[in-house]
């Protein structure tokens, strides 16, 4: 496999998928000119057919989610989602970060969602798997107006985001929290800008992502924290100093995740770490598996989230232990929020007997 590092991107690879239909392969040379080929983005349409995800995993805290967009620019090469570009027959690697697809009916889709009887209102996460405020959101806005019915049927919404992008919206966000329909998770898992730039490379400086915390908790609107994920000799020495910080910023509630490896991810964040820690690579991959039973990733409920084991428990000590001296709740990072204000679309009409 062909690995190079580009500037402004995450993955250093374009390792296919594993449902690979194409079949197309290419010889030494002609590869390695491939590789050299600054990665370009495309962004591309898809109409959504359901909108709304739903999961019933229990170390999960929601059961709804909307993802407005697949694949993700910010580049973070420890992605769990990059996977799921698989079923697109593209690649994790450098596609999942430079094939985006958008859904320009995403409100429409959700508003047919909510009108159906059956319907239950519970609330519904944005961005559960890839960014809602990822670069192509400053001008498609498909996040803004799905904040707007949100807001415009009194349905609650949790976001989690790692772009200052989401303080564009702060008059909309505002609004629902006033009425207890929203909260959000800003992910800050480094403080330090040379690792940001090698493993989220298009995601802002902490300095911004703490600035756009600080306005959201003026604004009345609830911010907690995601330290996610958590890497082994790579990024676990900051859970203190992350931590001391985003209190600061006025974050109420912080949680951790442990990094997660599943499928194509586990050689795309090798061929990472050989790329920029190779003096590392062993000693992290060795502490990822003594976390996950000796293996590369360990999916279980329970264990996927934060690890096993003495490593792992040594982690979770040390998050609680920080954020009770800091007075953050730790844990879940969702707040209970308002179902019961809930307006069905054409619920007046029906009323009316229209």
């Amino acid at each position: 496999m062909t690995t190079r590092a580009h500037k402004g991107r995450g993955a250093v690879s374009r390792p296919a998928g594993r449902f690979e239909k194409r079949g197309i392969e290419l010889d030494a040379e002609a590869a390695f000119e491939y590789a050299q080929q600054a990665p370009q983005t495309r962004l591309q349409a898809m109409r959504a057919g359901r909108i709304i995800s739903t999961n019933n995993s229990p170390d999960v805290p929601f059961d709804q989610s909307i993802n407005p967009y697949l694949g993700c620019e910010h580049g973070c090469v420890y992605c769990y989602a990059r996977p799921s570009h698989s079923y697109l027959d593209l690649s994790p690697g450098l596609d999942f970060e430079t094939q985006i697809f958008y859904k320009p009916n995403a409100v429409t889709q959700l508003l047919g969602e909510w009108e159906k009887r059956k319907y239950v209102c519970k609330p519904i996460t944005i961005g559960a798997n890839t960014d809602p405020y990822q670069p192509a959101e400053k001008n498609l806005e498909i996040t803004r107006q799905l904040l707007e019915v949100f807001l415009e049927y009194r349905h609650p919404v949790t976001l989690i985001t790692k772009s200052n992008l989401i303080c564009r919206d702060v008059d909309l966000l505002a609004r629902l929290a006033e009425l207890n329909l929203c909260s959000v998770a800003i992910s800050l898992p480094t403080m330090n800008d040379e690792l940001k730039r090698a493993m989220e490379p298009r995601v802002p400086s902490a300095n911004a992502r703490l600035k756009a915390m600080a306005l959201l908790s003026r604004n009345g609107i609830p911010v907690s924290s995601l330290v996610a994920p958590i890497i082994p000799a790579i990024n676990d020495n900051e859970i203190e100093s992350i931590l001391e910080a985003v209190a600061g910023a006025g974050a109420d509630r912080a949680h951790y995740i442990f990094l997660r490896l599943p499928h194509e991810l586990v050689d795309i964040f090798t061929a990472w770490l050989e790329t920029h820690f190779p003096d590392r690579k062993e000693r992290v991959l060795s502490l990822i598996r003594q976390a996950s039973g000796g293996r590369d990733y360990d999916a279980r409920f329970g264990a996927r989230q934060t690890g096993r084991g003495a490593y792992a428990d040594m982690l979770a000590s040390r998050f609680r232990t920080a954020s009770r001296k800091l007075g953050l709740e730790s844990g879940q990072y969702q707040q209970t929020l308002d179902c019961k204000q809930f307006s069905r679309p054409g619920q007046q009409q029906m009323d009316l007997g229209f």
